[in-house]
């Protein structure tokens, strides 16, 4: 499956306890549409997050996103370099 990138940018550091409230909101969406996360990186200063998916197109990342009420900037479709 495609890799699909999600950058999200807050206005205030983002907590612990909002990103398990939106994981647990992701969840079941994740599963509906058929995406699976790899990986997220979370700035130090919890101001920005880029999330890694695997899935079958963007739109059900998208999707995903939106159905769990989490914000999100931008989601793009991208190629994997240096991977075994």
């Amino acid at each position: 499956m495609p890799r699909v990138i999600v950058e999200r940018n807050f206005e205030t550091p983002f907590t612990q306890e909002e990103l398990s409230s939106v994981e647990a909101r992701m969840g079941p969406c994740l599963d509906l549409y058929n995406v699976r996360w790899i990986r997220s990186y979370w700035s130090t200063d919890r101001l920005r997050m880029v999330c890694e998916y695997d899935a079958a197109d963007v739109a059900s990342v998208r999707n995903v996103q939106r159905e769990a009420n989490a914000r999100f900037d931008r989601a793009w479709a991208a190629d994997v370099l240096g991977e075994q």
